[in-house]
């Protein structure tokens, strides 16, 4: 068995190095939905139907837990697969297999509450706000799900969303360092504008961003503190797999990387994100 790891391209590879990095010993594959990248501009019910085709295939890989390393998919589709397909699929398939995301780990980071929390409401005043910026893709910044359940836990935490439409679909094609480099400082400066003064801290919401993370350190206030989805992530899943056995990772440490698009040898970014060539088998 294995753990699946699930992104329209390349953008989690951020969020399978920190999982491969604290579990050496698991056994993964990687499908990157490179053919219908980015998902950042898709209606909601083809997110769904993309998500749930991944999570078909992985799970056709033997593995027996799927983490979506991809925000817009784990806003958008997670809870209703959850809801809705899983129960029905675990039965088809005849073993116990589930899906993660990567949005409630972050927040828990954010927020340093556990999701179960909710803000008693007593309508205190609030004598300073903590301001809290999250770069994403546009369908993430449309549900709004870290404005919504960060307020659940935190009123002393104010949530701005910038919309990036262009940047995932750029990295995923290689552009160049100067190109990137103004297009991040382009919306770290919108969203300045429209907070009135600068974050005091950033989520980068979309796994792609990781790959460039350096690059919104330069563009923000020095110092700013970025919160780090594949850290967070990777100790959710630690946890998670502690609690519940029946999920298998294996033990053999193999390491798979399947697309929907074209296969082979990946951008020089992600090759020196990565650490080293990194190449793709056809899904």
């Amino acid at each position: 068995m294995a753990i699946g790891v699930f992104d329209s391209g390349v953008g989690g590879l951020s969020v399978h190095r920190a999982l491969v990095e604290r579990l050496p010993t698991a056994d993964f594959v990687y499908l990157a939905d490179q053919a219908n990248a980015p998902y950042g501009g898709r209606e909601g019910e083809n997110i769904v139907d993309l998500t749930r085709a991944g999570c078909e295939r992985l799970f056709a890989e033997d593995c027996d837990l799927v983490v979506l390393a991809c925000n817009t998919a784990s806003g958008i589709a997670l809870r209703r697969l959850q809801q809705t397909w899983l129960p029905g699929y675990r039965k088809q398939l005849g073993r116990p297999v589930n899906i993660l995301g990567i949005i409630v780990p972050t927040i828990e980071a954010a927020t340093g509450l556990p999701w179960e929390h909710e803000a008693d409401r007593r309508g205190d005043k609030i004598e300073k706000l903590d301001v809290l910026a999250v770069f994403s893709t546009p369908a993430t910044a449309r549900s709004r799900v870290y404005e919504i359940e960060i307020d659940k836990r935190r009123q002393d935490v104010a949530v701005f969303s910038e919309p990036c439409p262009d940047l995932a679909a750029m990295i995923e094609a290689g552009a160049g360092d100067a190109e990137l480099a103004a297009t991040i400082k382009g919306h770290v400066e919108a969203i300045t504008r429209r907070i009135g003064r600068a974050p005091d801290r950033a989520i980068l919401g979309c796994t792609h961003y990781e790959i460039v993370a350096d690059m919104f350190r330069a563009a923000l206030k020095p110092g700013t503190p970025l919160i780090h989805q594949p850290g967070a992530t990777a100790d959710a899943l630690e946890g998670y797999l502690a609690k519940h056995p029946e999920y298998r990772a294996g033990e053999g440490g193999s390491r798979r990387f399947l697309t929907t698009g074209k296969p082979g040898v990946q951008s020089s970014l992600v090759e020196t994100f990565w650490g080293g060539p990194l190449s793709f088998e056809k899904a």
